[in-house]
């Protein structure tokens, strides 16, 4: 409850900077504080009574004990940034936003696969980690009757037709990885796509993680790429990112600093979906909902899905900007951690696909209405 919090004295809100319309949304609650994410310290939440975060934000024991910290928000799909198992033992109310910009991440893969494979439709594509984001992606892709292996140990294949084991999906043209970062219980994803696993992929096989960093093992990876394994690699996630391993970098096909899912309506949503789990622990039930006003309606004139796709988001576009913001930067330096977080403050407005309308398509048009395109 909000009054709990009051103490007879305004509500500190401290805020990761980077979450969009959060001063919108939260500043008629309390006093707003906005800091970078990554800096966002101890001290920093001392007297504060609500932390709004983003996944750069470690969350536990370290950061808040002998705060006066009452509710944490979190404007992103996965949790593992948040020790919620403190939270809980601490009575610290929490909110997430799991889903909020799936999307947005299914579009970064389908503008990796029109990159670096134009036929993509007839290859077929293994999905890791079947949850929000996968789940998504494996709908799309079903729609567009592209043949599919999914490997989720926690789901059923009554859930899921194509779901089968890890091997099945390592056999696959175009492997996804989508899966949270776990180290423990039966199905630890830590270092799933190993040395042994990245030496059974076929020759050509391409490979994109948009999930977490430590799923795929950077250092066996970076072997594979050196010996010309014939693998296609494309990352947004890093081991022990922002500091990424520029070797690494300079031998995937592309490479982005952690924005697949930056779309404009993914981060505003992500900000929504807290917005709307605070108001809900607070036993607020006047809500201020997201506007529209940036995302006006945009027309395509295409000739096919693959160019619609491009036309909406060019994922080279931000493998250029990365390249180009760490050029002359030398191995392992704090600079490359900043120009990396830098990327990701300054990102540009990215719409998702639902934000265009397209115009004089000649094929399917069924294609890209399973997408999320308006049809003119």
């Amino acid at each position: 409850m909000l009054e709990i919090i009051l103490r007879g004295c305004v509500v500190k809100i401290v805020a990761d900077q980077n979450m969009p319309r959060v001063r919108e949304m939260f500043s008629a609650y309390g006093e707003l504080h906005l800091l970078s994410g990554r800096e966002i310290s101890a001290a920093d939440v001392i007297d504060a009574d609500i932390l709004l975060v983003r996944s750069v934000t470690i969350v536990g024991r370290a950061l808040l004990a002998g705060s006066s910290v009452k509710f944490v928000g979190s404007a992103t799909i996965g949790t593992d940034h948040i020790d919620l198992n403190y939270l809980e033992t601490t009575g610290i109310g929490f909110g997430h936003a799991p889903g909020c910009n799936a999307e947005s991440v299914v579009q970064y893969d389908l503008s990796v696969m029109c990159r670096l494979m134009p036929d993509w439709k007839s290859k077929k594509i293994g999905i890791v980690g079947c949850g929000n984001v996968g789940g998504r992606l494996y709908k799309r892709l079903q729609a567009l009757q592209v043949s599919c292996a999914v490997y989720d140990p926690f789901l059923s294949q009554h859930q899921i037709p194509d779901l089968g084991c890890l091997d099945n999906v390592l056999e696959c043209d175009v492997i996804c990885v989508h899966t949270p970062i776990t180290v423990d219980g039966e199905f630890p994803t830590q270092h799933l796509i190993n040395a042994q696993v990245l030496a059974k992929l076929k020759s050509g096989t391409l490979l994109i993680n948009a999930g977490r960093g430590a799923v795929v093992d950077n250092k066996a990876l970076l072997a594979s790429l050196k010996a010309d394994s014939g693998l296609q690699a494309a990352l947004d996630v890093w081991e022990g990112e922002p500091l990424l391993d520029i070797n690494l970098m300079n031998l995937v096909a592309l490479a982005t600093p952690h924005i697949a899912g930056h779309s404009f309506e993914g981060k505003t949503q992500g900000t929504q979906m807290v917005f709307d789990r605070f108001c809900q622990w607070a036993n607020i039930s006047v809500k201020t909902e997201v506007g529209a006003d940036e995302n006006m309606m945009l027309r395509l004139e295409v000739n096919s899905l693959e160019e619609a796709i491009l036309d909406c988001y060019d994922v080279s576009l931000d493998d250029q900007r990365l390249r180009e913001a760490m050029r002359g930067l030398d191995e392992g330096s704090q600079s490359i951690a900043a120009a990396f977080d830098r990327l990701r403050k300054d990102y540009p407005v990215r719409l998702e696909f639902g934000a265009y309308t397209v115009d004089y398509a000649t094929d399917n048009l069924a294609q890209y209405q399973s997408l999320g395109f308006n049809l003119g």
